[in-house]
């Protein structure tokens, strides 16, 4: 089994305990830049970019630079065989290549590196005005550097990728009632609220990230003659007992609200939010309120639907809790 390590401490803590033999590893490495969501920025802060001073993940790249990562790998008689970057999810193609580059520079520090993982985070187009990465075109660089590598050491790497949320993210869709319609509107403000039997137990990205998800309204009857053309500006929110469970905030901003012009919507329509194939059902708050585990499906190529998770029990939302022994209050 490969085992990557993200910091320098881990690293020495492997070696320990596999000393002298040749053991196999991959190092993971923060380059110093990162990229991702709605940040522009390629050293500060975001909730999706995974580089740069300001995040934890990998070791930094200076410690590799100046000796002490290879002093490490020496102590113990590890085999560097993989090098490991990434830099954030949804990252600009440009910084993208660019961090490639200079990944392959960490990998010409040990001639025992067969593979250079530049991880994911390609950017994916789940709304019309978003553009989707095209691989072909930030690839085309990026394979061209690996050519030059291997023209000038000798050796060719092997490329890998985590394309996980790029291949999956449009494969799936929240599909829910609206539960309820309430008004706070006023002559000077207030908003129409949709509430969804769905919410941050499903689908976090809103709630986390100020992520942006399609939401189309259609009719309870599931009669496309009764979709209707009238619209309304409304804010979309979940079912938990958290003012945070909102599923249209404004862009990279989870704290504040956004109306979406949607379908004039009735208590009982269905709604669902496309775009939720990745980082949604497995990011979600389980069980939060004590809302179970929605049932998922598979939609087969022919059109036949399957049931590939079952609804939550009651039961198995409580079944590890333990009755507290008496006296302890």
């Amino acid at each position: 089994m490969a085992s990557s390590h993200s910091s320098v401490s881990q690293l020495e803590r492997f070696g320990q305990a596999f000393p002298n033999c040749s053991q196999k590893v991959g190092i993971r490495i923060n380059p110093g830049v990162g990229s991702g969501g709605f940040s522009g920025s390629t050293t500060g802060f975001s909730k999706t970019n995974v580089g740069g001073p300001s995040s934890s993940f990998g070791i930094w790249h200076e410690l590799v630079t100046d000796g002490t990562v290879p002093s490490v790998v020496d102590k113990y008689g590890l085999e560097v065989e993989r090098i490991h970057t990434h830099i954030g999810s949804g990252s600009d193609p440009s910084i993208w290549q660019s961090v490639a580059k200079t990944s392959l520079s960490f990998c010409a520090i040990w001639d025992t590196v067969t593979a250079l993982n530049l991880g994911g985070g390609y950017k994916v187009g789940r709304n019309p005005d978003e553009k989707t990465t095209d691989l072909g075109e930030i690839g085309a660089p990026v394979a061209e550097a690996f050519r030059e590598f291997a023209k000038e050491h000798g050796r060719e790497l092997k490329l890998e990728i985590e394309p996980g949320t790029y291949l999956v993210a449009n494969a799936g869709a929240l599909v829910t009632t609206i539960q309820d319609k309430v008004s706070t509107k006023s002559s000077s403000d207030g908003h129409i609220f949709l509430k969804m039997d769905a919410g941050m137990t499903d689908v976090l990205r809103p709630s986390l990230y100020g992520a942006i998800h399609p939401i189309t309204i259609l009719p309870a009857s599931g009669k496309s003659a009764d979709v209707g053309t009238s619209t309304e500006s409304v804010v979309v929110v979940g079912h938990c007992c958290e003012s945070g469970d909102l599923m249209t905030p404004m862009p990279g901003e989870p704290e504040a609200l956004e109306e979406r012009a949607l379908r004039t919507a009735e208590i009982g329509d269905i709604a669902v939010m496309d775009g939720s194939g990745a980082y949604c059902a497995g990011m979600s708050t389980k069980n939060y309120n004590s809302f179970p585990e929605a049932p998922e499906v598979l939609v087969d190529s022919e059109g036949k639907v399957h049931v590939i998770r079952k609804r939550q029990t009651l039961e198995q939302i409580y079944e590890n809790e333990c009755d507290v022994p008496s006296g302890v209050f």
